[in-house]
């Protein structure tokens, strides 16, 4: 019974797919691109996921569904610090974007985190940052042509 419910289900997703994919096959590019970017691989996985549900062998769980052991060798206090910096980093990102728009955003940011919290020197902070906004810029607005809204400070100030 279970593995009839999983192949059901395998069998409805491809279904869901095929369907969005499909129907983005008439859209204009950049209306289908989503669409398509996630149908074709969830037919692929979906597909190959019914092929084990129908004809695989039974799973033998040996053990717990899911092993969570956390690291013996960093200290409890170390590993919350680490865990709260990086929070901090994905918040400021994020206030970063509100305030100047993700094209002023996105090389600000690996700028300041690479020069701040990494061990990369300033040639090399500088570098990655600039292929950073080089494939940002190159992929969002000269190959895409997506236009991106400003930021608060951009609006505040009529740029």
């Amino acid at each position: 019974m279970r593995c009839r419910a999983r192949a059901l289900f395998s069998l409805f997703l491809v279904a869901v797919a095929a369907y969005a994919v499909l129907s983005a096959l008439r859209w204009p590019f950049k209306a289908a691109l989503f669409p398509l970017a996630v149908g074709i691989p969830l037919i692929v996985l979906a597909v190959a996921q019914l092929i084990l549900d129908l004809f695989g062998w039974a799973e033998v769980a040996r053990g717990p569904g899911v092993d969570l052991e956390f690291s013996a060798e960093v200290e409890p206090s170390a590993a919350v610090r680490r865990t709260a910096a990086i929070f901090a980093w994905i918040a400021g990102c994020i206030l970063l974007v509100l305030l100047v728009g993700f094209p002023v955003a996105v090389p600000l940011f690996v700028f300041s985190y690479l020069s701040l919290q990494s061990p990369a020197g300033w040639w090399l902070s500088l570098t990655l940052t600039a292929v950073a906004w080089g494939f940002f810029y190159g992929i969002f607005q000269r190959l895409l042509h997506l236009p991106f809204e400003g930021g608060w400070i951009q609006i505040w100030l009529g740029i």
